[in-house]
């Protein structure tokens, strides 16, 4: 029985642009420096189909519209789907304590625990609105390094006069 397969040798003769499982693959395999298809660009196909379908949008949709008002359970998932399509997420009744300043977020933070422990938020809503805190941290820690830094700045220049 004879093995195709490359041997290490084999392997170890090929420059580092050489695939070794080239003749495995579909199609042209990228050449160095070729990105590929270009962002945004779409399928010849998707093109194709979207130019047939352009022109029959209204009257393809009264068709699904009469199916689904006849009963056909998939157009009427069809229609549903477009006319309230899933939640992602829902608004949260939860009052977040007011922050004005850097130790007021850690009430912030202690309030949504305690909104979880008590099964007011779930524990992604709560994530959510800790990201919403955190965020505002950052924001006025931003503020506050480019404040500092400011003051620095015009303390050197003074310095150097």
């Amino acid at each position: 029985m004879s093995d195709d397969r490359p041997t290490i040798a084999d392997t170890a003769s090929q420059s580092p642009m050489t695939r070794n499982n080239a003749p495995n693959t579909r199609g042209k395999p990228f050449e160095p420096g070729n990105p590929g298809r270009p962002k945004g660009a779409r399928n010849k196909a998707t093109l194709a189909a979207e130019a047939l379908l352009d022109g029959e949008a209204e009257t393809l949709t009264r068709k699904v519209i009469e199916l689904a008002n006849g009963g056909d359970l998939t157009a009427l998932r069809l229609c549903m789907e477009r006319i309230v399509p899933p939640r992602k997420d829902r608004p949260v009744s939860f009052e977040l304590p007011p922050i004005q300043k850097m130790s007021d977020c850690v009430a912030a933070l202690a309030a949504i625990a305690e909104a979880v422990g008590c099964g007011d938020l779930t524990p992604i809503e709560a994530a959510e609105l800790s990201k919403v805190v955190d965020a505002y941290t950052r924001a006025v820690e931003a503020t506050e390094i480019m404040e500092r830094l400011d003051r620095l700045e015009k303390a050197q220049e003074a310095k150097a006069k």
